[in-house]
């Protein structure tokens, strides 16, 4: 899977994002919503976004909602509550816009298991030993759309390494 370095990801699709230099380079702290807000704008999608000169929405608390449930009750929410926000926000957009999840743990609780390249979320907590599949239940399995975020500015050598600091989607289906 081919390493991506430009920056489609902030205008369209969907990514999850750790690096905090990354994402202080073209958002400030104020303009992030949280998952209440979130789903709170799933009833009435904003005209204008508030990131990225209005083309993109940047997210957090996604880990705490994780961390909160046991790994099943964990991938029935993404499935069926979260998905279903996430469609919306793409039909509103007509995939002209960016949501973007910030989660600062991310680097550390985002793998891919290398023998499937399934994208996995480790568990926090009491569940720490388990994982959630990212891909099943965000992309249906289509992994092989999902391209890394690299920092261009950070050595690339290793996939796993410093240089990784996000997952893009162009469209959750």
């Amino acid at each position: 899977m081919p390493p991506i370095n430009d920056t489609r990801w902030q205008r369209r699709g969907f990514a999850l994002l750790w690096d905090a230099e990354t994402l202080n380079q073209f958002a400030r702290p104020v303009e992030a919503v949280t998952m209440r807000e979130f789903f709170s704008l799933a009833e009435q999608w904003p005209e204008r976004l508030p990131s990225v000169s209005g083309n993109a929405m940047i997210v957090v608390g996604l880990e705490g909602c994780l961390d909160m449930l046991t790994p099943q009750d964990g991938e029935t929410w993404l499935n069926e509550d979260f998905r279903k926000r996430i469609f919306g926000f793409q039909g509103e957009y007509e995939n002209q816009a960016a949501l973007i999840f910030w989660l600062p743990d991310g680097k550390r609780r985002v793998r891919m298991a290398p023998a499937s390249e399934e994208y996995l979320w480790v568990c926090g907590g009491p569940y720490g030993n388990q994982t959630i599949s990212l891909g099943r239940c965000l992309w249906s399995g289509a992994e092989s759309d999902a391209k890394r975020i690299v920092n261009p500015n950070q050595p690339a050598s290793d996939p796993d390494g410093l240089s990784w600091v996000g997952l893009y989607h162009p469209r959750i289906s």
